[in-house]
């Protein structure tokens, strides 16, 4: 399968929600807290295997801008002042397509940490 192609992205709901169109037909729309606590940062993801930092109290952020960098990916400006993760559309459809695993994984990890989505 060839990787997807975005034909349309779009902040929506005062940046609230980032709706992407895919070559592939496929349509996500993708709520900015859920972006910001998966951003493939090394400030998220850390720097190798086990070096993850779970975020939490992000339920409130926002996507201030949307940057397109070069022809593979996103950068997203989060209201928190997050700006660091480059959103490939590969890590963009994974986002889409995986989303209720990934969610309900990270609402466990935040639960079993005692944290909240704030």
């Amino acid at each position: 399968m060839a990787d997807p192609w975005p034909t349309e992205l779009k902040s929506r709901n005062q940046g609230r929600v980032l709706s992407i169109h895919f070559d592939t037909g496929e349509v996500f729309d993708l709520d900015a807290e859920y972006l910001r606590v998966e951003s493939p940062s090394a400030e998220v993801k850390g720097h190798g295997p086990g070096q993850e930092q779970l975020v939490s109290g992000k339920r409130q952020v926002s996507m201030s801008r949307l940057e397109p960098v070069g022809t593979y990916a996103l950068r997203i400006v989060f209201s928190d002042g997050h700006s660091t993760g480059l959103f490939t559309w590969n890590y963009l459809a994974k986002l889409g397509r995986e989303h209720e695993q990934i969610w309900s994984g990270y609402l466990k990890k935040l639960s079993d940490a005692g944290k909240t989505r704030g």
